[in-house]
C-alpha cells in the first residue's frame, strides 16, 4: 500500500501551485479581471482538451469485459451522489448563492489531475485506461448537471446552453472515437494534451486567487461552517464506502480499487470555477475545495487500507 509521504508527494504541488495564485493575487500581479479570464479559459479551452486527450484509447476485447462494471459503478455512485446531495441542500439552511455550491461539492470530485496520478502510481497504464472508462459517465454529469445546479434558479434556463456546450461536446467526440476504428493524428493529441495539461495548474491558480480575496474573518466562518465538513465527510467517506458492496457481487479487485479511490477524490476546483461563472459563492466554493483536498490525505489511504482488509473475505 503507498504510504502517506508518497500520497504527499503527489498532492503538494497542488498546494504550491495554489500558492503562487494566492500570492500572485496579494502582490497584484493577478489583477481584478484575471478570475474572470482564468474561468473561461478553463470552461471552453483547457478543460475540453483535457477531456479529449484522456479519452484517448480504444475498447479492446479484454476491455469489454470490464466495461459493464465500470459504467455500473459509475452510475451507481453518481446516482448515490445526486440523491445524498439533492435531500442534503433540501436540509441545509444555507443562503441560495452557497446551496448549489453544497451540493456540487458533494457530487463532484477532483477526478482529473489527482485521480490519475494515484491511479497511475497504482496500477500504471492499465489504471489510465479503466478509469477512463469510469470517468465517462461523470463527465457527462459534470458538464450538464454540474452547470443546470448553478443556473435553476434563473428565470429561465438556456437548455440548449446546458446540452450544447464545449464540454458536452468535447465527452461525446471523445466516447465516439474510442469506439470507432479511427485515431487522431499524432499532431492532435499532442496539442490537446498539451493545452489540456494546463487545466491542473490554472485551476488552482484560480483557486489560490480566489482564496486571496477572502478576509480572515471569511476563513473563520467557513472554518467553523459544518456544511463545509458535512459535505467533506459524503464526499470523502460515506459514498465511496457505499462501493464496497460491489464486493458481493465479487467484482474484479483492480476494478473496484479504481471505483472507490477516483469516487474517493477531493472536491472538482470545476465547483469553484462555476461558482465564479455563475455568480455563486465562490469563496465557500475555494474554501470546500480546499479542505477536502488536504483532508484526503488521510482518507485515501484508509479506504486503501478497508479495501485490502475485506478483500480476502470476498474473493
Amino acid at each position: 500500500m503507498l504510504s502517506i509521504a508518497t500520497f504527499m508527494q503527489v498532492l503538494l504541488p497542488l498546494y504550491l501551485i495554489a500558492s503562487v495564485g494566492f500570492i500572485a493575487r496579494k502582490i497584484n500581479v493577478f489583477h481584478t479581471q484575471t478570475n474572470h479570464v482564468s474561468t473561461q479559459l478553463l470552461l471552453n479551452i483547457t478543460l475540453p482538451a483535457l477531456i479529449i486527450y484522456s479519452l484517448n484509447t480504444k475498447l479492446t476485447k479484454e476491455l469489454l469485459i470490464s466495461f459493464e462494471w465500470l459504467v455500473a459503478m459509475s452510475l451507481f455512485i453518481l446516482g448515490s451522489s445526486v440523491i445524498v446531495a439533492f435531500i442534503s441542500r433540501k436540509k441545509a439552511r444555507l443562503p441560495e448563492q452557497q446551496k448549489s455550491v453544497f451540493e456540487s461539492l458533494i457530487i463532484f470530485g477532483n477526478q482529473g489531475f489527482i485521480g490519475y496520478a494515484i491511479i497511475f502510481m497504482l496500477m500504471a497504464e492499465e489504471g489510465i485506461v479503466y478509469l477512463t472508462i469510469f470517468n465517462s459517465c461523470y463527465l457527462l454529469l459534470i458538464w450538464s448537471y454540474g452547470i443546470y445546479l448553478f443556473t435553476k434558479g434563473a428565470h429561465k434556463v438556456n437548455w440548449k446552453g446546458l446540452i450544447v456546450n464545449p464540454g458536452i461536446v468535447s465527452t461525446l467526440i471523445g466516447i465516439v472515437m474510442m469506439v470507432l476504428p479511427l485515431s487522431w493524428p499524432e499532431a492532435f493529441v499532442a496539442t490537446v494534451e498539451s493545452i489540456g495539461k494546463m487545466t491542473i495548474p490554472l485551476s488552482m491558480l484560480l483557486i489560490g486567487s480566489l482564496l486571496a480575496d477572502m478576509r480572515w474573518q471569511t476563513f473563520r466562518q467557513y472554518g467553523i461552517n459544518r456544511y463545509l465538513w458535512i459535505a467533506a465527510a459524503f464526499r470523502l467517506l460515506v459514498l465511496p464506502i457505499c462501493l464496497l458492496l460491489f464486493l458481493y457481487v465479487h467484482v474484479p479487485f483492480p476494478l473496484l480499487v479504481v471505483a472507490v479511490l477516483t469516487s474517493a477524490m477531493p472536491s472538482a476546483t470545476t465547483t469553484s470555477v462555476y461558482a465564479q461563472k455563475f455568480g455563486a459563492d465562490a469563496s465557500f466554493a475555494s474554501f470546500g475545495v480546499l479542505l477536502t483536498t488536504v483532508l484526503c490525505l488521510f482518507t485515501l489511504p484508509l479506504l486503501y487500507s478497508l479495501l485490502h482488509w475485506l478483500y480476502p473475505y470476498f474473493y
